[in-house]
């Protein structure tokens, strides 16, 4: 009898310890899809063009460097990232090297990623490892002949020497406009070795068509707060047109969904 009832007891007190176990989970996942979303994750890792699987990768990012193709980060273990672990999944996003040892090449912005915490990286991973496994094998980029394994690591050495890092004063809209968001990677300009130049942030990007969103009076300094806001919830500009292309896709995949806090905190922060 006392054997049983110590039994009912372990069992319990397991129930109860598995039942707080998935309550975390939840919340990590919860709050990993809100980041996912705040990073815009979705746009660049689906293939929308080609009705892609969700987040299976193959997306084309044009450059002037050639093409990149976005890889397959669904947690599938042979084609995606389900044999990441912690550490391999936090090294790819600050210092944008993959589990074999391989560099990243800049298109996929970890040096802006560089600035995220452990606990947002992780809750992302958390919500990525939720989503349905797609095997499908990553595309290999079309650069430019002189691109290479070794090319890029010098480039990622002369990137550290030389140029200045992706702002982040510790704010939370510098954190979703320049971490999370990423918006320097299209809305600042590069040199002709594809460095950002960090002196003139967010003063736009004509190689990618990305405006001048700066402070200036050719970016949005005569903007007022409900015109920003029309533009993150909604996509629409002053002048009653509407974004489209690229912009239009971080409307309806990030900005739109931020919560009225952090839409306060983008807008504040970008009127500086």
């Amino acid at each position: 009898m006392f054997f049983r009832i110590v039994l009912m007891l372990y069992a319990l007190i397991s129930m109860a310890a598995s039942a707080d176990e998935s309550e975390v989970d939840r919340a990590a996942i919860e709050q990993g899809r809100y980041l996912f979303d705040a990073a815009n994750c979705y746009a660049c890792h689906t293939d929308v063009d080609n009705d892609g699987a969700p987040l299976a990768g193959g997306r084309a990012l044009e450059s002037d460097f050639g093409i990149f193709f976005s890889p397959n980060i669904t947690p599938d273990k042979d084609t995606g990232i389900g044999n990441w672990s912690d550490e391999d999944f936090i090294r790819a996003l600050i210092l944008g090297i993959a589990p074999d040892g391989h560099h990243y090449y800049p298109s996929f912005p970890y040096l802006s990623y560089q600035n995220m915490n452990r606990e947002d990286i992780l809750a992302i991973k958390a919500y990525l490892f939720s989503q349905p496994a797609v095997s499908q094998k990553n595309k290999p980029h079309q650069l430019a002949w002189y691109l290479s394994g070794f090319t890029l690591r010098i480039w990622k050495l002369l990137n550290d020497l030389a140029a200045m890092p992706v702002t982040y004063d510790g704010s939370r809209g510098s954190y979703l406009v320049d971490v999370l968001g990423h918006c320097n990677e299209c809305h600042t300009p590069r040199n002709m070795l594809g460095m950002l130049k960090m002196q003139n942030r967010l003063e736009g990007n004509k190689a990618l068509s990305a405006p001048d969103i700066s402070t200036s009076k050719n970016g949005i300094g005569g903007w007022d707060k409900q015109e920003l806001a029309d533009l993150f919830r909604y996509g629409e500009l002053p002048d009653g047109d509407y974004v489209a292309d690229h912009m239009g896709e971080v409307v309806d995949n990030s900005t739109s969904k931020w919560a009225d806090y952090d839409l306060q905190a983008v807008i504040e922060y970008l009127q500086r």
